[in-house]
């Protein structure tokens, strides 16, 4: 990832809209910021949301609030607590998440 042609700026994430996505169950709720080809969001999922879909998008995610559990193709799960990070390039790993209690997310990709 590079980063150019982004001026210096703030974000007060409580004044970006908010728009839904339905998982399988539960949803999820961005706030996106388009910083030039890099897309930074803020990311809440309700208690009992699970991703309708396997990911190949490669993310730097930090987990805020809450916990989220991240499955991979491979089977392998991750838990996530607050204060956790993953990372993960393109097309590497195929990823899917999900979460009892709610988790709030600050992602860029």
């Amino acid at each position: 990832m590079q980063m150019k042609d982004i001026p210096f700026g703030t974000t007060d994430w409580e004044s970006i809209k908010k728009v839904e996505y339905k998982g399988e169950s539960g949803s999820a709720f961005w706030r996106t910021k388009q910083c030039a080809t890099i897309r930074v969001r803020m990311v809440e999922y309700t208690a009992g949301y699970k991703a309708d879909h396997w990911c190949q998008k490669g993310h730097i995610l930090l987990c805020l609030e809450g916990e989220l559990y991240t499955e991979l193709e491979n089977g392998e799960v991750h838990l996530l607590k607050a204060g956790m990070s993953y990372e993960v390039a393109d097309n590497t790993m195929a990823h899917r998440s999900y979460t009892s209690v709610g988790a709030k997310l600050f992602i860029v990709d």
